[in-house]
């Protein structure tokens, strides 16, 4: 599986890998200069994106959530006395269907 940039994101993905991946300038003393394990306003741009993403999602969640019905179960037998519209045929019960078995060899 590769990767694949869009033509019109090549140049903004190069330049951000670009700046991204600078070691800094003040002699190779492998990463633990005077900032080291401070977080940067990079960490913190992206910490906000998250941030904004799952407040987006929960309140899509919601509102899915609010257009199931209360119960999944099947809705209790109306008596024939209250639902004179229902057909003879609709009230007789129905027979099952009977679930299909995995054929073992």
């Amino acid at each position: 599986m590769s990767f694949v940039v869009p033509a019109f994101a090549v140049i903004p993905v190069t330049v951000s890998s670009q700046f991204l991946a600078q070691q800094p300038g003040n002699g190779d003393n492998g990463g633990q200069g005077e900032d080291f394990g401070k977080s940067s306003p990079v960490g913190f741009l992206i910490l906000i994106l998250f941030l904004i993403a799952v407040a987006l999602l929960v309140r899509s969640m919601t509102k899915h959530l609010k257009r199931l019905p209360e119960s999944f179960d099947e809705p209790a037998e109306v008596p024939a006395e209250e639902a004179p519209e229902a057909s003879k045929a609709e009230s007789e019960p129905v027979a099952k269907a009977e679930k299909p078995t995995a054929k073992s060899d």
